[in-house]
């Protein structure tokens, strides 16, 4: 049997569409996708979105496990609490963001607005990918947030006590000590979210459906618009492919 993934290999050099045979086409889906400015926008939007999620859930999570060490009352009901998001669907989540952020009614958009802070993301195409940016984050940092948590407290408290007699403050001890011990913990998280956050696609869709005038594009809705709208299967996996 054919593999998924070799036939979309295979499909990324035919002109295919529903109703007809697929045609041998050679390079043709490579070089139109070469010339198509959509598809650059969406990878350009896509690097520069999954890198922010990615570092921005790293610096985050890394700095609540570093206060949660210090947490000695009700530390389970906070950790609860921390981890709460990763519970919730993602299509609920995105869908409840979306109504607090309403510029209207919702609740965060006219909090924001009090203190002279809008962020209109159903018309900025800017504003719409930090949304999108801020819920991703908010939904997957408890992922990262529970390996560094358990990283930090396998550190040996023999070498943070030899690093406090040396003279080190508390902040050369995470830094120089800490983190170094951690650093495969931090790979590991750092690679889990770039898998999951390059396929980034719901927090986009349900927010602006990659508008206005597909500036939003990621790769993902730039891929389900080629396949399922358009029904132009062989750019479609040519775009998979790369």
């Amino acid at each position: 049997l054919t593999t998924p993934a070799v036939y979309v290999v295979w499909l990324s050099f035919q002109k295919s569409t529903l109703g007809q045979q697929p045609v041998f086409v050679g390079f043709t889906n490579y070089a139109a996708l070469i010339g198509d400015a959509s598809f650059w926008r969406a990878a350009w939007n896509t690097f520069a979105v999954v890198n922010v999620i990615v570092y921005g859930e790293l610096a985050l999570g890394l700095a609540v496990a570093a206060l949660m060490r210090g947490v000695e009352f009700g530390r389970k009901l906070v950790i609860a609490a921390i981890v709460a998001p990763y519970a919730i669907t993602e299509s609920s989540g995105i869908v409840m963001w979306r109504f607090m952020m309403e510029p209207d009614v919702g609740m965060a958009a006219r909090t924001l607005g009090q203190i002279g802070v809008a962020l209109p993301w159903d018309s900025e195409p800017w504003a719409g990918l930090a949304l999108s940016c801020l819920i991703a984050i908010w939904h997957h940092m408890p992922f990262t947030f529970l390996i560094l948590y358990a990283a930090l407290l396998s550190v040996p408290k023999e070498t943070q006590e030899a690093a406090e007699i040396d003279g080190a403050t508390p902040w050369q001890r995470f830094w120089r000590v800490e983190v170094p011990i951690i650093m495969p913990a931090i790979l590991v998280a750092i690679l889990f979210r770039y898998i999951f956050a390059i396929r980034l696609f719901g927090e986009v869709w349900l927010l602006t459906r990659g508008g206005p005038a597909r500036l939003t594009e990621v790769l993902a809705i730039y891929l389900y618009r080629e396949t399922f709208q358009y029904r132009n299967f062989g750019a479609a996996s040519a775009a998979g492919v790369c």
